[in-house]
């Protein structure tokens, strides 16, 4: 499939989801870094979206090849409320980073696990989890669509520039409903607009590997927020993007940069998406990992 072709289904964004990311590995095994499965992070090829979300005290906890392959678009373990004892669960973990920064807040009686779809990204993650001791970690293969961990064991899942990449977010958002404990925390980072997203955007697959095609609208994921059975919704801008901090980035993917500029600049950003399953919630196990096809 190349650039410029619509994305036709679900599989065909998987696809080339796992391909890239599998190549993000190779490059940080290289001595690269990327976001989103973009350019390595160096010079003019950084991706904005990914520069400068670890502090030099978070850096300094972790092995450094997770911290190259931190694929996010924000720092979910800085703003999210994690307390020892507690489960948290990272949606589309790559190469562990959040995983391992939860599990030292969490301490040995808490447990973090990290679910991936990418084996290249999975044997990376355990590398990390070795070279970092971590014995309060798991990281699990899986569809966040799909997640193999039973109804209401997890107190808390984070997330980084993950869940834009799902074509069915819908069903990815009910079943972190279905894991999540009554009261638990949905606490994520991601790319979302302000406004419509122009077609030349939508149509490129190298786009959805970057976290923009894929991108919800922020009232957008309010309501199917909402509509999964979460209550006290908030997005909190976390970074907002000017077109020419993108103009390198979507120039490589073919696209008209000043054609689209007045429809783009500053109609992205990085937020921190938070919300609460309600205590009295009642979780239906209609889409288990053992039932949900």
């Amino acid at each position: 499939m190349s650039t410029t072709e619509i994305p036709t289904s679900a599989t065909d964004i998987k696809e080339v989801v796992k391909e890239k990311y599998g190549q993000a590995v190779l490059r940080v095994k290289s001595g690269g870094s990327s976001c989103c499965g973009a350019a390595p992070a160096s010079g003019l090829s950084r991706d904005p979206i990914t520069s400068n979300l670890y502090d030099t005290a978070q850096s300094s906890q972790i092995p450094e090849e997770a911290m190259l392959a931190s694929l996010g678009c924000g720092n979910p373990t800085a703003l999210a409320q994690l307390s020892p004892g507690e489960v948290v669960l990272d949606l589309g973990s790559g190469g562990g980073i959040d995983v391992l920064l939860s599990a030292k807040r969490l301490g040995p009686a808490g447990k973090a696990y990290g679910l991936d779809m990418t084996d290249e990204m999975l044997a990376l993650a355990n590398e990390n989890k070795r070279k970092a001791g971590a014995e309060n970690v798991e990281f699990l293969k899986g569809e966040i669509e799909k997640i193999p961990l039973t109804d209401e064991s997890v107190d808390v899942i984070i997330s980084n520039c993950v869940i834009n990449l799902s074509v069915d977010k819908d069903r990815v958002l009910r079943e972190a409903f279905r894991v999540l404990k009554p009261g638990g925390r949905f606490a994520v980072s991601d790319v979302v607009t302000r406004g419509a997203i122009p077609d030349e955007i939508r149509q490129k697959v190298l786009l959805w590997v970057g976290c923009i095609a894929g991108a919800l609208e922020e009232t957008q994921y309010r309501s199917k927020l909402k509509a999964a059975g979460f209550e006290q919704i908030d997005v909190e801008p976390t970074r907002i993007y000017r077109v020419e901090e993108a103009r390198e980035f979507l120039s490589s993917a073919g696209v008209d940069v000043d054609a689209i500029a007045p429809q783009v600049d500053c109609n992205f950003m990085s937020a921190f998406i938070r919300a609460v399953k309600p205590a009295n919630a009642v979780t239906k196990s209609c889409c288990g990992p053992t039932c949900c096809n």
